[in-house]
């Protein structure tokens, strides 16, 4: 294990330890639970930061529904220039 990830290892328990100071759990139960938490969570605010930049270049249309949560879906405008950019990606 590199430095980086056991930094981040580190981080990720002490922080899930002080946010839940009665939490206890097995090693399976931290790797499965506490740690994969965070990852969601991270990883969740990464997907929003390109779901805007994807709705701010207009390759993808955003709608707000009757609950008020988002929907996002492809702009049919937009569908050849996203095609050209995953051949590019793909070459």
């Amino acid at each position: 294990m590199n430095r980086s990830n056991r930094a981040e290892i580190v981080e990720a328990l002490l922080s899930y330890l002080v946010e839940n100071a009665d939490a206890r759990d097995t090693l399976e139960g931290i790797v499965e639970w506490w740690l994969l938490d965070r990852t969601i969570r991270h990883d969740t605010a990464e997907v929003k930061r390109v779901l805007d930049d994807l709705v701010a270049k207009e390759l993808i249309l955003q709608s707000e529904t009757g609950d008020r949560r988002i929907h996002y879906c492809v702009n049919p405008r937009k569908k050849k220039e996203i095609q050209a950019l995953l051949k590019r990606r793909d070459a």
